[in-house]
C-alpha cells in the first residue's frame, strides 16, 4: 500500500516518523512537524482509511504495522524515532515491542496500552449527524458537533477530515467512516500482550486535562516500557501537539536529542 505522507526538514538530520490518531491525519501534525524540522527530518504519515492514503476493508494494528514497516523499508528509513498519538501511539507501541530493531526511540502521545470502551461513540454519532451537503464551512461543522463532542479541541480535530465536495457544494469526509467505525471495537483494545516489553528509550507525553490518562496508569506503562520517562503538560487535553504545541515541541526535541 502506498501511504500518503508529508515531509519536513533536511535528509541528513535524525528522522522522526509521526503517526496520527483515530480520525486524524498528517494534517494534524503539520505545524508540530514543521517546528521539529529545524533539527530533524520529519515524516507525517496518513494511515490507511485516513487523509490521502488508500481506503481498505480491513483495519487492524497488525495490518497497519505491516504496511508502515514496508513503507519505511521502501524509503530507506532506518531506525527512526517513532512517535504516535492516540491510536497511532498504540500502533507505535506495538511496533516497538514486536520490532525493536526497527526504531531508535519511541514517543507516545496521550494514550496508554489499555482498553478504552466506547470512547468514540459521540464522535461517530456527531459525524453521522452532520448534513454535509448543506455545510458552508468547517466552522459550521464544529458547531454542529457540539451536542455530541464537548471538547473544543476534538471538534477542531474532527473537522480537519472535511474537504469540499467534488461538485463544489457542501463537504465530504476524507476518512473511510464505515471501515473505521467497524474497526473501532478492536482498535479500542490494547495492542500489547501481557508479556510485551520494549527496553529502549521511551517518552510518554500526556495532557493534564485529558481523559485518556490517569496517574493510576503509570504502573502499566512501566510494566511494558521499564525505562520510560513521563511528561504531563498540565494545560493540554488529548491533543498536546497542537493544544500546547510550543511546550510539546520543546519536550520532544529534548528527548530526541538525548537530553
Amino acid at each position: 500500500m502506498e501511504l500518503s505522507f508529508r515531509e519536513y526538514g533536511d535528509p541528513g538530520r535524525p528522522t522522526i516518523v509521526t503517526l496520527h490518531g483515530l480520525l486524524g491525519s498528517s494534517r494534524n501534525w503539520q505545524a508540530a512537524g514543521q517546528a521539529l524540522a529545524s533539527a530533524f527530518r520529519v515524516f507525517c504519515v496518513d494511515l490507511p482509511n485516513h487523509g490521502d492514503s488508500p481506503w481498505t476493508d480491513e483495519m487492524s494494528y497488525d495490518s497497519m504495522a505491516g504496511g508502515l514497516l514496508t513503507w519505511m523499508r521502501e524509503r530507506g528509513i532506518e531506525r527512526p524515532i517513532l512517535m504516535g498519538h492516540s491510536m497511532g501511539g498504540k500502533l507505535a507501541m506495538k511496533i516497538a515491542c514486536e520490532h525493536p530493531d526497527q526504531i531508535s526511540k519511541l514517543v507516545v502521545v496521550d494514550i496508554v496500552p489499555k482498553l478504552y470502551p466506547k470512547s468514540h461513540d459521540g464522535e461517530f454519532e456527531g459525524m453521522r449527524a452532520l448534513e454535509l451537503s448543506r455545510l458552508g464551512s468547517r466552522g459550521e461543522a464544529e458547531k454542529g458537533l457540539e451536542p455530541f463532542v464537548s471538547d473544543w479541541g476534538m471538534r477542531k480535530f474532527l473537522a480537519t477530515n472535511l474537504k469540499r465536495s467534488d461538485g463544489g457544494s457542501g463537504f465530504e469526509w476524507m476518512v473511510n467512516l464505515d471501515a473505521i467505525e467497524a474497526a473501532v471495537p478492536e482498535l479500542e483494545k490494547s495492542p500489547l500482550g501481557a508479556e510485551d516489553r520494549y527496553e529502549g528509550s521511551v517518552l510518554f507525553v500526556m495532557g493534564g486535562k485529558s481523559r485518556y490518562f490517569a496517574k493510576e496508569d503509570v504502573p502499566l506503562l512501566r510494566r511494558h516500557f521499564p525505562t520510560s520517562a513521563l511528561e504531563v503538560i498540565a494545560e493540554s487535553g488529548h491533543n498536546p501537539h497542537f493544544e500546547a504545541r510550543g511546550r510539546f515541541v520543546e519536550i520532544v526535541s529534548a528527548f530526541a536529542n538525548g537530553s
